[in-house]
């Protein structure tokens, strides 16, 4: 068959697969979780013997040392993929929960259940853990999950599915529930993008260009970020000390993540006691440093930021510093170059960083705290699919209740309209 015709059969076969995990009860679905887990485990070698076909072919490709290691498969990440699904079985069940009932003047009760969204399809780039990740949050959430991964994964996603889709099965579950596009043709990412009124809901997880090609070309609604562009504001009133942990940790931790620091903005009033030593802390990191032209007068050795690098998701260790007059200049910058993603404010001045959170419209703003926080996990929603910088539906970190949709239900007793 051709790919169009292969899309849709596989599509049809996982919105089967969305009834079936539809109707599933918490302890069906908690299951099904465990038994994966553990399925998973005893079939490491399985596992790392197909990833050894995906690690050879993408170094045959000329693929970068870091994405290489993304896409490795070790014992230490079977287990910690085995183990999200674990912690995913232990978190709540949001189907079936009932919000905000009230009851009218006519004595009808009405209010909101929460309930799948249906089929998610996910679109996503090289780490083979996204494919267990992605399918254990929609499993718990109710939702059948079709799986498009990298043509440098394939291997590895494939194998993923298999093991999972036995247990599915085992389950008594429709094996659709969990469905992977094992063909590493593009035309197949633009096939599943035409299938409004059978996928639901696209969540692409990838770079900035897999994500505007993605949502330039589909027919279905996509929940998207496409750069995470974040910023740590350092106040006058900051505890400098603070401040430099707050900035080391957001810029260093983890610099190839979506939620890491970009920009450092310092308020020209404490500019010269701070720069200098967060100079120090960063250059014996290896942080690459560029500046504006006031923070080069203090700082006379690093790269002059052009205003292009204000824009830029660097996903490595190279930061943009700039001194600002207040914060309402800081917030202004924010507006113009930021991504809606993660912002920081770093002061003891209580009124101004409530302004700062009021004002700055990005999907997590948070005071005396690093941009790395902005995660599911650490907000306790236990796991997530991604992060959001839309505003509908869901926006920040994805959970389980972002993966569910609400409906009206109406409890009567045989009241009619007039």
């Amino acid at each position: 068959m051709d790919i169009k015709e292969y899309i849709m059969q596989k599509a049809s076969e996982a919105k089967q697969g969305a009834r079936s995990l539809a109707k599933a009860s918490s302890e069906v679905k908690n299951r099904t979780l465990a038994n994966m887990a553990a399925a998973l485990k005893d079939n490491l070698d399985m596992l790392v013997s197909e990833n050894a076909k995906d690690i050879e072919y993408a170094r045959a490709k000329g693929l970068s040392s870091a994405m290489i290691d993304r896409l490795t498969l070790t014992q230490k990440r079977v287990d910690e993929m085995a183990d999200g699904l674990m912690q995913v079985a232990g978190l709540a069940d949001p189907v079936g929960e009932i919000l905000n009932m009230r009851q009218r003047p006519n004595g009808m009760s009405v209010g909101r259940m929460r309930v799948p969204i249906g089929l998610i399809g996910i679109i996503y780039e090289s780490r083979p853990n996204v494919t267990a990740d992605a399918t254990s949050l929609c499993l718990k959430s109710g939702n059948a999950v079709i799986l498009r991964g990298g043509s440098e994964a394939i291997n590895s996603n494939r194998a993923i599915v298999n093991i999972l889709r036995k247990v599915v099965a085992a389950e008594g579950l429709h094996e659709g529930a969990v469905t992977f596009i094992d063909i590493p043709d593009r035309d197949a990412v633009t096939e599943m993008l035409k299938l409004e009124g059978t996928i639901d809901l696209i969540i692409p997880r990838g770079g900035e260009g897999l994500i505007r090609t993605v949502t330039e070309n589909s027919r279905i609604p996509v929940l998207k970020h496409y750069k995470g562009v974040c910023h740590v504001f350092v106040d006058k009133d900051a505890d400098l000390v603070m401040a430099e942990d707050i900035c080391f940790n957001s810029k260093v931790q983890r610099p190839g993540t979506c939620n890491s620091m970009e920009t450092m903005l310092v308020d020209a009033a404490v500019a010269a006691k701070f720069l200098p030593s967060m100079y120090g802390r960063f250059k014996k990191a290896g942080v690459r440093m560029k500046g504006c032209k006031e923070t080069r007068k203090i700082l006379k050795d690093i790269e002059a930021a052009e205003e292009s690098d204000f824009y830029n998701e660097y996903l490595d260790l190279v930061v943009n510093i700039k001194i600002v007059e207040g914060m309402d200049d800081a917030m202004s910058h924010i507006a113009k170059y930021g991504s809606a993603h993660s912002d920081s404010i770093v002061s003891n001045d209580y009124s101004r960083a409530m302004r700062f959170v009021r004002e700055v419209d990005s999907s997590a703003v948070l005071i005396n705290a690093s941009t790395r926080l902005n995660d599911g996990y650490q907000f306790g929603l236990g796991a997530e699919i991604g992060i959001s910088t839309d505003k509908i539906h869901a926006r920040g970190p994805m959970g389980l209740e972002e993966l569910t949709c609400t409906k009206f239900i109406v409890f009567g007793s045989g009241q009619l309209r007039s």
